[in-house]
C-alpha cells in the first residue's frame, strides 16, 4: 500500500526546530546522518537516466538534482559545525540552493561521484559529531534567515531531518511510479 503524503514537499513532515536534544535524541540524529549515504545510494539504485531526470513532485527538482543537492547542503552543514565549534556565535553565509541546483554539476551524470562525496563527507562529519561533548552541542551560530541563533543541537536535528527528507522524496516517487 502506498502511503498518501498530504504535502509532497515534506514526505517526512516539515522540520520542527528543537532548542536542545536529549543525549538519546542526539545519538539517534547522528545515527541518521551516519546512515544517510547508504540510504541515498539505495534510494537511487538501479534508476535509469530518464528516472533520474524525473521531478519528485510537480514543480520540484529532479531526482538527479536532489541527489547532487544533498552533498552540497551537507558540505555547508559540516563547515557550519566547524565554524560554530571554533568561533563565538559566527554568522554563516547562506547560499541559494535553487540556483545551485541549476548549475551544470547539479544536472550532471556524476551520480556516483556525488554519492562517494557524501560518503566521505559523512565519515568525517560523523567522526566529529561522535566526539563532541554535550556543551559543544549548545554552541550557537547565526543564520541570517532565522530570527534567533541556532544551537548545534538544532542544526544536528535539521540535518538528520534533511537526510530523511530528501531520501523520502526519491523513495516516495519510486513507490508512486512502481520503480
Amino acid at each position: 500500500m502506498v502511503q498518501v503524503i498530504a504535502d509532497p514537499r515534506y514526505p517526512v513532515g516539515p522540520f520542527k526546530r528543537p532548542a536542545t536534544l536529549t543525549p538519546a535524541e542526539r545519538t539517534a540524529a547522528i545515527d541518521i546522518i551516519a546512515q544517510a549515504p547508504d540510504a541515498l545510494r539505495a534510494a537511487v539504485e538501479g534508476l535509469k537516466e530518464a528516472q533520474l531526470d524525473t521531478q519528485y513532485r510537480e514543480g520540484g527538482w529532479t531526482v538527479r538534482q536532489v541527489l547532487h543537492h544533498v552533498p552540497d547542503s551537507h558540505m555547508n552543514a559540516y563547515v557550519r559545525f566547524k565554524l560554530a565549534l571554533t568561533e563565538d556565535v559566527p554568522t554563516i553565509k547562506p547560499y541559494d540552493e535553487a540556483k545551485w541546483a541549476e548549475l551544470e554539476d547539479s544536472k550532471s551524470n556524476l551520480v556516483n561521484e556525488s554519492l562517494t562525496l557524501l560518503e566521505a563527507l559523512h565519515a568525517r562529519w560523523v567522526f566529529l559529531l561522535r566526539r563532541m561533548q554535550p556543551a559543544d552541542f549548545a554552541r550557537k551560530l547565526n543564520h541570517p534567515e532565522w530570527e534567533t541563533p541556532l544551537s548545534l543541537d538544532s542544526l544536528l536535528a535539521l540535518y538528520a531531518w534533511h537526510s530523511r527528507h530528501h531520501v523520502a522524496h526519491i523513495t516516495t516517487l519510486r513507490a508512486r511510479n512502481g520503480w
